[in-house]
């Protein structure tokens, strides 16, 4: 499986603090609005996406037919064929992408230590 770009999703408690706590560390503003209280930064090939009041815990995200640039893939499994596979494994997913759309969709599970795992296709 070709998941894409990989990236934490961090809940944060105030996205100002968190901002230039990472600009500190050497992380850019790459995406988001800080208005909308989410930003995705960027140091090389490490991405972090900061939320303040959008999700109660970390998450780990993936973006199939991404690269850490945001760029589209020309080759890429799609959302849907990934959760397929996942569901076949005996996988339980807490939400799940429309199976007869096309296009940008997401699905959500768990490992087994209950951290949240984002599947968020975009294109």
């Amino acid at each position: 499986m070709k998941l894409g770009a990989f990236s934490v999703s961090l809940n944060v408690k105030d996205i100002h603090a968190s901002k230039q706590f990472y600009e500190n560390l050497g992380f850019t503003v790459f995406a988001g609005q800080l208005e909308k209280n989410y930003l995705i930064m960027k140091n090389g090939n490490a991405l972090i996406g900061l939320f303040q009041g959008m999700f109660d815990k970390n998450v780990l995200t993936f973006n199939p037919g991404w690269d850490e640039n945001a760029h589209g893939l020309d080759e890429f499994d799609d959302v849907r064929a990934i959760q397929r596979h996942l569901k076949s494994k005996g996988i339980g997913l807490i939400s799940e992408a429309d199976e007869s759309g096309t296009g940008p969709a997401s699905f959500m599970l768990t490992d087994p230590d209950g951290n949240p795992i984002l599947i968020d296709q975009h294109l």
